[in-house]
């Protein structure tokens, strides 16, 4: 059986690598090489996986067939309403480094279709589940956000201050979940607590991107995801409850 994988870089091959190990045949599209047709990689394919950066799925998704079944596994799309035409899509979301899981460490992540668990029951991965779709994403989304709050403040792991800032951005988060029509119990998920955790520490480029910017250092913000979203949320693409103090904070001190 063939899957696409649209997006050839670390956690798309990362994730490619653990599907041809269980047998399924993986064509990758990468959508920096112009001389690629999008239309051969789907081609036949039973199952297309999105891993592209936020920023540039959705100039992609309207390309793409809506009658085979879409794995999102790209983080940092705010909102489902992007996937409207789509007749059968799902998402794949959690705290999984691409090193990590190419080098089979177990990985624990969620997902929202059973057929997910299907396809990768073979290997490092194991998920929790939820039907919630839009919660999964916007939880992809946010926990970047935070982030680059974390090293704004330039919280450390472990210490009081860090982990008495997870709680309240969790917090937050769930606020956001719950105005936009989402279940907040999906912040509990690997995608929401497990992924802020792991996200909001040195490990990540959205934390160091905060950290360069309170030292006033040179940064390369076309990597950070949480920039994107914190522009979407400027935009207006979610709704937003009163007193979220740390968000807040935020989207003062980010100018983009």
């Amino acid at each position: 059986m063939k899957i696409a994988i649209l997006g050839a870089g670390a956690f798309g091959t990362a994730l490619g690598g653990v599907l041809a190990d269980n047998g399924y045949d993986i064509d990758y599209y990468d959508v920096y090489k112009e001389k690629e047709r999008l239309s051969d990689a789907v081609k036949e394919a039973k199952f297309i996986l999105l891993s592209v950066p936020s920023v540039v799925a959705p100039h992609m998704l309207p390309h793409l067939p809506k009658n085979i079944p879409l794995i999102v596994a790209t983080k940092g799309i705010l909102t489902d309403a992007i996937f409207a035409e789509f007749k059968d899509w799902m998402v794949l979301s959690g705290p999984g480094f691409a090193a990590d899981i190419k080098a089979a460490k177990p990985t624990h992540l969620t997902a929202t279709d059973l057929r997910i668990t299907e396809l990768f029951k073979i290997g490092c991965l194991d998920f929790d589940q939820t039907l919630d779709k839009k919660g999964v994403l916007m939880c992809g989304a946010l926990k970047n956000v935070y982030a680059i709050g974390a090293g704004l403040r330039n919280l450390q792991s472990g210490t009081k201050e860090h982990e008495a800032y997870l709680r309240e951005a969790a917090a937050e988060i769930q606020a956001l979940l719950l105005i936009n029509g989402a279940d907040p119990r999906t912040v509990e998920l690997n995608c929401g607590r497990g992924d802020l955790r792991v996200t909001c520490s040195l490990m990540s480029r959205n934390y160091k991107y905060g950290q360069k910017l309170r030292e006033h250092s040179q940064v390369e913000p076309e990597t950070v995801e949480g920039l994107a979203a914190i522009r979407r949320i400027k935009r207006g693409e979610i709704d937003l409850p009163g007193n979220l103090k740390i968000l807040e904070e935020i989207l003062d001190e980010i100018e983009c």
